[in-house]
Protein backbone atom coordinates (compact mmCIF):
# COMPACT_ATOMS: atom_id res chain seq x y z
CA UNK A 1 0.00 0.00 0.00
CA UNK A 2 1.77 3.61 -1.29
CA UNK A 3 1.72 6.11 2.01
CA UNK A 4 -0.46 9.04 1.95
CA UNK A 5 0.82 12.17 0.12
CA UNK A 6 0.87 15.95 1.55
CA UNK A 7 0.03 17.13 -2.07
CA UNK A 8 -3.23 14.90 -1.72
CA UNK A 9 -4.57 18.32 -0.05
CA UNK A 10 -3.09 21.78 -1.79
CA UNK A 11 -4.18 25.26 -1.19
CA UNK A 12 -6.26 25.53 -4.33
CA UNK A 13 -8.67 22.99 -2.51
CA UNK A 14 -8.77 24.89 0.34
CA UNK A 15 -9.93 27.82 -2.10
CA UNK A 16 -12.59 25.49 -3.32
CA UNK A 17 -14.01 24.58 -0.46
CA UNK A 18 -13.93 27.92 1.24
CA UNK A 19 -16.11 28.71 -2.14
CA UNK A 20 -18.16 25.81 -2.13
CA UNK A 21 -19.13 26.57 1.67
CA UNK A 22 -20.02 30.30 1.19
CA UNK A 23 -22.86 31.04 2.83
CA UNK A 24 -23.72 27.44 4.33
CA UNK A 25 -21.40 28.06 7.71
CA UNK A 26 -21.04 31.18 9.90
CA UNK A 27 -17.78 33.19 9.14
CA UNK A 28 -16.99 33.45 12.92
CA UNK A 29 -15.20 36.43 14.35
CA UNK A 30 -11.37 36.27 15.01
CA UNK A 31 -11.46 39.17 17.87
CA UNK A 32 -8.41 40.13 20.24
CA UNK A 33 -8.89 39.40 23.95
CA UNK A 34 -7.09 41.85 25.77
CA UNK A 35 -7.01 40.48 28.94
CA UNK A 36 -6.00 37.25 27.76
CA UNK A 37 -2.95 38.98 26.00
CA UNK A 38 -1.96 41.13 29.28
CA UNK A 39 -2.48 37.31 31.09
CA UNK A 40 -0.12 35.31 28.68
CA UNK A 41 2.35 37.65 27.70
CA UNK A 42 1.37 37.78 24.09
CA UNK A 43 -1.54 39.48 21.37
CA UNK A 44 -4.02 36.56 21.52
CA UNK A 45 -6.55 36.40 18.73
CA UNK A 46 -9.94 34.13 19.62
CA UNK A 47 -11.51 32.29 16.63
CA UNK A 48 -14.89 31.48 17.45
CA UNK A 49 -15.61 28.59 15.78
CA UNK A 50 -17.71 27.33 18.86
CA UNK A 51 -20.58 29.72 17.43
CA UNK A 52 -21.12 27.65 14.78
CA UNK A 53 -24.73 26.29 14.36
CA UNK A 54 -23.70 22.73 15.43
CA UNK A 55 -21.42 24.06 18.10
CA UNK A 56 -18.04 23.12 16.60
CA UNK A 57 -15.94 23.73 13.29
CA UNK A 58 -16.69 20.27 12.08
CA UNK A 59 -19.14 21.04 9.85
CA UNK A 60 -16.78 22.58 7.68
CA UNK A 61 -14.77 19.37 6.57
CA UNK A 62 -18.39 17.56 7.15
CA UNK A 63 -20.13 19.67 4.44
CA UNK A 64 -17.00 19.69 2.24
CA UNK A 65 -17.28 16.62 1.96
CA UNK A 66 -20.72 16.07 1.58
CA UNK A 67 -20.78 17.88 -1.44
CA UNK A 68 -18.40 15.06 -3.48
CA UNK A 69 -21.17 12.29 -2.53
CA UNK A 70 -23.11 11.03 -5.67
CA UNK A 71 -26.66 11.82 -5.99
CA UNK A 72 -28.99 9.24 -3.80
CA UNK A 73 -26.29 7.89 -2.40
CA UNK A 74 -26.03 7.67 1.71
CA UNK A 75 -23.37 8.30 3.93
CA UNK A 76 -22.15 6.87 7.13
CA UNK A 77 -19.79 8.06 9.82
CA UNK A 78 -18.18 7.23 13.25
CA UNK A 79 -18.02 9.47 15.72
CA UNK A 80 -18.88 10.58 19.79
CA UNK A 81 -20.47 13.94 19.08
CA UNK A 82 -19.04 17.14 16.40
CA UNK A 83 -18.17 15.06 13.42
CA UNK A 84 -21.76 12.98 14.14
CA UNK A 85 -23.27 16.30 14.43
CA UNK A 86 -21.64 18.35 11.48
CA UNK A 87 -22.09 15.25 8.94
CA UNK A 88 -25.99 14.75 10.57
CA UNK A 89 -26.99 18.90 10.20
CA UNK A 90 -25.66 19.18 6.94
CA UNK A 91 -26.65 16.20 4.90
CA UNK A 92 -30.24 16.58 5.86
CA UNK A 93 -29.48 20.77 4.37
CA UNK A 94 -28.31 18.25 1.31
CA UNK A 95 -30.76 15.57 1.46
CA UNK A 96 -28.65 12.96 2.17
CA UNK A 97 -29.59 9.90 4.37
CA UNK A 98 -26.84 10.05 7.25
CA UNK A 99 -25.99 7.22 9.64
CA UNK A 100 -23.61 7.48 12.60
CA UNK A 101 -22.07 4.64 14.67
CA UNK A 102 -21.30 6.15 17.91
CA UNK A 103 -19.52 4.12 20.89
CA UNK A 104 -21.68 2.33 22.89
CA UNK A 105 -21.26 4.87 25.91
CA UNK A 106 -21.89 8.10 24.53
CA UNK A 107 -23.71 10.53 26.41
CA UNK A 108 -28.11 10.14 25.77
CA UNK A 109 -27.42 14.20 25.04
CA UNK A 110 -25.12 13.54 22.16
CA UNK A 111 -27.14 10.69 20.49
CA UNK A 112 -30.29 12.47 20.98
CA UNK A 113 -28.92 15.41 19.28
CA UNK A 114 -27.11 13.45 16.31
CA UNK A 115 -31.32 12.39 15.58
CA UNK A 116 -32.84 15.45 16.02
CA UNK A 117 -30.52 16.78 13.37
CA UNK A 118 -31.44 14.18 11.04
CA UNK A 119 -29.55 10.98 11.12
CA UNK A 120 -29.62 7.29 12.13
CA UNK A 121 -28.01 6.88 14.50
CA UNK A 122 -26.81 3.09 15.75
CA UNK A 123 -24.55 2.23 18.59
CA UNK A 124 -21.67 -0.02 18.84
CA UNK A 125 -18.54 -0.70 20.18
CA UNK A 126 -16.38 0.95 23.08
CA UNK A 127 -14.74 3.63 21.81
CA UNK A 128 -15.21 5.73 18.30
CA UNK A 129 -12.15 2.93 16.73
CA UNK A 130 -13.88 0.30 17.64
CA UNK A 131 -17.19 2.09 16.19
CA UNK A 132 -15.20 2.81 12.95
CA UNK A 133 -15.08 -1.12 12.56
CA UNK A 134 -18.73 -1.22 12.86
CA UNK A 135 -19.16 1.70 10.26
CA UNK A 136 -17.29 0.46 7.47
CA UNK A 137 -19.07 -3.12 7.69
CA UNK A 138 -22.10 -0.91 7.60
CA UNK A 139 -21.14 0.78 4.33
CA UNK A 140 -20.40 -2.50 2.86
CA UNK A 141 -23.53 -3.97 3.53
CA UNK A 142 -25.78 -1.10 2.79
CA UNK A 143 -23.38 0.63 -0.20
CA UNK A 144 -22.90 4.04 2.00
CA UNK A 145 -20.36 6.26 1.33
CA UNK A 146 -17.94 5.92 4.41
CA UNK A 147 -17.35 10.12 5.66
CA UNK A 148 -13.85 9.59 8.10
CA UNK A 149 -13.88 12.72 10.67
CA UNK A 150 -10.00 13.50 9.60
CA UNK A 151 -8.30 11.59 7.56
CA UNK A 152 -9.68 12.63 4.04
CA UNK A 153 -8.74 15.21 1.65
CA UNK A 154 -11.53 16.89 1.23
CA UNK A 155 -12.33 17.00 5.06
CA UNK A 156 -9.17 18.21 6.10
CA UNK A 157 -9.84 21.16 2.91
CA UNK A 158 -13.24 22.37 4.56
CA UNK A 159 -11.21 22.50 8.29
CA UNK A 160 -8.69 24.85 6.18
CA UNK A 161 -11.03 27.46 5.66
CA UNK A 162 -10.46 28.47 9.03
CA UNK A 163 -7.10 29.03 8.70
CA UNK A 164 -8.13 31.20 5.41
CA UNK A 165 -10.53 33.30 7.45
CA UNK A 166 -8.22 34.00 10.55
CA UNK A 167 -5.04 34.97 7.52
CA UNK A 168 -8.08 36.92 5.58
CA UNK A 169 -8.78 38.37 9.43
CA UNK A 170 -5.54 39.40 9.96
CA UNK A 171 -2.90 39.20 7.96
CA UNK A 172 -0.15 39.60 10.35
CA UNK A 173 -0.82 36.52 12.60
CA UNK A 174 2.95 34.91 13.42
CA UNK A 175 1.30 31.85 15.16
CA UNK A 176 -1.52 29.86 14.73
CA UNK A 177 -2.68 27.08 17.81
CA UNK A 178 -5.42 24.58 17.43
CA UNK A 179 -6.22 21.02 19.42
CA UNK A 180 -5.27 18.15 17.56
CA UNK A 181 -7.11 14.63 17.70
CA UNK A 182 -6.78 13.42 14.32
CA UNK A 183 -4.96 16.10 12.80
CA UNK A 184 -7.78 17.04 10.30
CA UNK A 185 -8.14 20.69 11.66
CA UNK A 186 -4.11 21.35 12.22
CA UNK A 187 -3.76 20.02 8.79
CA UNK A 188 -5.54 22.44 7.00
CA UNK A 189 -4.40 25.14 9.42
CA UNK A 190 -0.94 24.58 8.22
CA UNK A 191 -1.40 24.37 3.92
CA UNK A 192 -3.06 27.73 4.56
CA UNK A 193 -0.81 29.00 6.33
CA UNK A 194 2.28 27.74 3.93
CA UNK A 195 0.59 29.32 1.16
CA UNK A 196 0.45 33.00 3.52
CA UNK A 197 2.52 35.85 2.12
CA UNK A 198 4.73 35.77 5.15
CA UNK A 199 5.67 33.51 7.58
CA UNK A 200 3.02 32.18 10.22
CA UNK A 201 3.44 29.22 12.42
CA UNK A 202 1.24 26.47 13.15
CA UNK A 203 1.27 24.50 16.46
CA UNK A 204 -0.76 21.49 17.74
CA UNK A 205 -2.09 20.87 21.10
CA UNK A 206 -2.78 17.63 22.58
CA UNK A 207 -4.15 16.47 26.11
CA UNK A 208 -0.97 14.26 27.95
CA UNK A 209 -3.61 11.31 28.44
CA UNK A 210 -3.98 11.35 24.18
CA UNK A 211 -0.74 12.45 22.89
CA UNK A 212 -0.99 10.32 19.82
CA UNK A 213 -0.10 12.58 17.00
CA UNK A 214 3.05 14.11 18.96
CA UNK A 215 4.16 10.39 19.57
CA UNK A 216 3.87 10.01 15.89
CA UNK A 217 5.52 13.16 14.79
CA UNK A 218 8.46 12.65 17.33
CA UNK A 219 8.60 8.32 16.33
CA UNK A 220 8.41 7.20 19.99
CA UNK A 221 6.33 4.93 21.86
CA UNK A 222 3.03 5.70 22.87
CA UNK A 223 3.15 8.11 26.25
CA UNK A 224 -0.36 7.53 26.59
CA UNK A 225 -2.14 7.85 30.11
CA UNK A 226 -5.23 7.41 28.79
CA UNK A 227 -8.41 7.08 30.89
CA UNK A 228 -10.89 9.76 30.90
CA UNK A 229 -9.95 13.64 29.53
CA UNK A 230 -12.25 16.70 30.13
CA UNK A 231 -11.19 16.86 25.83
CA UNK A 232 -13.27 14.14 25.12
CA UNK A 233 -12.92 15.63 21.55
CA UNK A 234 -9.49 14.95 20.83
CA UNK A 235 -9.28 12.08 22.72
CA UNK A 236 -7.84 9.75 19.77
CA UNK A 237 -5.59 6.52 19.89
CA UNK A 238 -4.71 6.59 16.00
CA UNK A 239 -3.96 9.40 14.36
CA UNK A 240 -4.75 10.17 10.86
CA UNK A 241 -2.07 8.73 7.99
CA UNK A 242 -2.79 11.63 5.85
CA UNK A 243 -3.12 14.03 8.16
CA UNK A 244 0.74 12.63 9.95
CA UNK A 245 2.11 13.12 6.64
CA UNK A 246 0.90 16.98 6.16
CA UNK A 247 1.75 17.82 9.63
CA UNK A 248 5.19 16.31 8.96
CA UNK A 249 6.18 17.94 5.62
CA UNK A 250 4.72 21.56 7.32
CA UNK A 251 6.56 20.99 10.27
CA UNK A 252 4.06 21.54 12.92
CA UNK A 253 5.11 21.26 16.25
CA UNK A 254 3.12 19.81 19.31
CA UNK A 255 2.27 21.03 22.24
CA UNK A 256 1.45 18.71 25.42
CA UNK A 257 -0.97 20.05 28.04
CA UNK A 258 -2.00 18.89 31.29
CA UNK A 259 -6.14 18.31 32.16
CA UNK A 260 -5.55 20.74 34.98
CA UNK A 261 -4.60 23.41 32.40
CA UNK A 262 -7.20 22.41 29.81
CA UNK A 263 -9.59 22.71 33.32
CA UNK A 264 -8.36 26.11 33.73
CA UNK A 265 -8.47 27.55 30.44
CA UNK A 266 -12.37 26.59 30.19
CA UNK A 267 -13.26 28.32 33.33
CA UNK A 268 -11.09 31.51 32.26
CA UNK A 269 -12.70 31.88 28.93
CA UNK A 270 -16.14 31.16 30.43
CA UNK A 271 -14.97 34.01 32.61
CA UNK A 272 -13.31 36.48 30.87
CA UNK A 273 -14.30 36.43 27.25
CA UNK A 274 -18.04 34.80 28.55
CA UNK A 275 -17.78 32.09 26.23
CA UNK A 276 -18.31 28.09 26.71
CA UNK A 277 -16.04 25.54 24.76
CA UNK A 278 -15.55 22.57 25.60
CA UNK A 279 -12.50 20.79 26.59
CA UNK A 280 -10.86 20.27 22.80
CA UNK A 281 -11.96 23.87 22.36
CA UNK A 282 -9.90 25.52 25.44
CA UNK A 283 -6.40 23.30 25.01
CA UNK A 284 -4.88 26.35 22.63
CA UNK A 285 -5.93 28.60 25.42
CA UNK A 286 -3.74 25.92 28.25
CA UNK A 287 -0.80 25.99 25.65
CA UNK A 288 -0.28 29.10 25.80
CA UNK A 289 -0.06 29.20 29.53
CA UNK A 290 1.82 26.34 30.13
CA UNK A 291 4.72 27.38 27.09
CA UNK A 292 4.52 31.24 27.71
CA UNK A 293 8.32 31.43 26.44
CA UNK A 294 6.65 29.86 22.70
CA UNK A 295 4.25 32.81 22.48
CA UNK A 296 6.01 35.73 24.19
CA UNK A 297 5.83 38.83 22.49
CA UNK A 298 3.87 37.48 19.27
CA UNK A 299 0.73 37.82 17.44
CA UNK A 300 -1.46 34.56 18.29
CA UNK A 301 -4.27 32.95 17.11
CA UNK A 302 -6.28 30.55 18.87
CA UNK A 303 -8.98 28.30 17.94
CA UNK A 304 -11.67 27.89 20.26
CA UNK A 305 -12.64 24.32 17.65
CA UNK A 306 -16.00 23.72 19.87
CA UNK A 307 -18.30 24.34 22.43
CA UNK A 308 -20.26 21.50 22.75
CA UNK A 309 -19.69 20.70 26.91
CA UNK A 310 -21.49 18.49 29.08
CA UNK A 311 -23.28 20.91 31.45
CA UNK A 312 -22.55 18.96 34.64
CA UNK A 313 -18.62 18.74 33.23
CA UNK A 314 -19.34 22.53 32.96
CA UNK A 315 -20.44 23.33 36.36
CA UNK A 316 -17.48 20.77 37.64
CA UNK A 317 -14.77 22.87 36.06
CA UNK A 318 -16.14 26.13 36.82
CA UNK A 319 -16.50 25.34 40.84
CA UNK A 320 -13.21 23.97 40.72
CA UNK A 321 -11.80 26.59 38.94
CA UNK A 322 -13.01 29.13 42.10
CA UNK A 323 -11.61 26.63 44.34
CA UNK A 324 -8.38 26.54 42.80
CA UNK A 325 -8.18 30.40 43.02
CA UNK A 326 -9.28 30.78 46.59
CA UNK A 327 -12.64 31.83 45.64
CA UNK A 328 -14.91 29.31 47.15
CA UNK A 329 -13.67 27.52 50.11
CA UNK A 330 -14.44 24.49 52.54
CA UNK A 331 -14.56 25.10 56.05
CA UNK A 332 -14.96 22.96 58.86
CA UNK A 333 -15.84 24.79 61.85
CA UNK A 334 -16.19 23.25 65.41
CA UNK A 335 -18.14 24.86 68.18
CA UNK A 336 -19.63 24.37 71.13
CA UNK A 337 -23.20 23.24 70.67
CA UNK A 338 -25.71 26.03 72.69
CA UNK A 339 -27.42 28.52 71.32
CA UNK A 340 -26.37 31.54 69.55
CA UNK A 341 -22.86 30.33 68.66
CA UNK A 342 -24.05 29.29 64.84
CA UNK A 343 -25.18 33.15 65.14
CA UNK A 344 -21.63 34.23 65.77
CA UNK A 345 -20.10 31.94 63.34
CA UNK A 346 -21.97 33.84 60.39
CA UNK A 347 -21.72 37.37 62.50
CA UNK A 348 -17.67 36.46 61.99
CA UNK A 349 -17.73 35.76 58.50
CA UNK A 350 -20.03 38.52 57.43
CA UNK A 351 -17.97 41.07 59.14
CA UNK A 352 -15.01 39.78 57.47
CA UNK A 353 -16.77 40.31 54.34
CA UNK A 354 -17.17 36.33 52.92
CA UNK A 355 -20.03 34.82 52.03
CA UNK A 356 -21.72 31.82 53.39
CA UNK A 357 -23.03 29.28 50.17
CA UNK A 358 -23.60 25.90 52.25
CA UNK A 359 -24.18 25.01 55.69
CA UNK A 360 -23.78 21.18 56.82
CA UNK A 361 -24.04 20.14 59.97
CA UNK A 362 -22.94 17.15 61.49
CA UNK A 363 -23.80 16.60 65.83
CA UNK A 364 -21.73 12.95 65.50
CA UNK A 365 -18.86 14.30 63.73
CA UNK A 366 -17.00 16.41 66.91
CA UNK A 367 -14.06 15.48 69.04
CA UNK A 368 -16.98 16.20 72.50
CA UNK A 369 -20.68 15.20 73.04
CA UNK A 370 -21.19 19.23 73.86
CA UNK A 371 -19.47 20.27 70.72
CA UNK A 372 -20.60 20.47 66.77
CA UNK A 373 -19.19 20.61 63.56
CA UNK A 374 -20.15 22.91 60.55
CA UNK A 375 -18.95 21.93 57.38
CA UNK A 376 -19.40 25.73 55.19
CA UNK A 377 -18.37 27.06 51.59
CA UNK A 378 -18.06 30.32 51.95
CA UNK A 379 -17.45 33.15 48.90
CA UNK A 380 -14.04 35.01 49.56
CA UNK A 381 -11.78 37.32 47.34
CA UNK A 382 -8.90 35.14 47.22
CA UNK A 383 -6.93 32.99 48.82
CA UNK A 384 -5.40 35.60 51.48
CA UNK A 385 -9.29 36.64 52.50
CA UNK A 386 -9.91 33.09 53.34
CA UNK A 387 -7.04 32.81 55.61
CA UNK A 388 -8.37 36.29 57.24
CA UNK A 389 -11.79 34.72 57.92
CA UNK A 390 -10.29 31.68 59.37
CA UNK A 391 -8.03 34.33 61.73
CA UNK A 392 -11.36 36.48 62.86
CA UNK A 393 -12.90 32.80 63.62
CA UNK A 394 -10.37 31.97 65.83
CA UNK A 395 -9.94 34.98 67.63
CA UNK A 396 -13.41 34.43 69.05
CA UNK A 397 -12.86 31.02 70.03
CA UNK A 398 -13.90 29.13 67.28
CA UNK A 399 -11.64 26.54 65.66
CA UNK A 400 -11.93 26.61 62.11
CA UNK A 401 -9.59 25.15 59.12
CA UNK A 402 -9.62 24.89 55.57
CA UNK A 403 -10.99 21.36 53.63
CA UNK A 404 -9.13 19.96 50.38
CA UNK A 405 -11.63 19.66 47.52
Amino acid sequence: MTPPSSSEVTLADLHAAQTRLDGALVETPLNQSHTLSEICGADIFLKFENLQYTGSFKGRGARNRLLNVPEGRGVIAMSAGNHAQGVAHHGSLLGIETTIVMPENTPFVKVARTRDLGATVELAGADVMESAVRARELAVERNLEFIHPFDDPAVIAGQGTIGLEMLQQDPDLDLIIAAVGGGGLASGLAIAAAGHDRPVRVLGVQTERYPSMADRLEARPSTALAGSTVADGIAVTEPGELTSAILAEHDVEMLVVSEAAIEQAIAMLLEIEKTVVEGAGAAALAACMEYPDVIAGQRVGLVLCGGNIDPRTLAVVTLRGLANQGRLNRVRVELDDTPGRLALVSEVIARAAANVVQVDHDGLGSTGARSTVLELRIDTLDAEHAERVLEALTAVGVQAKLLDW
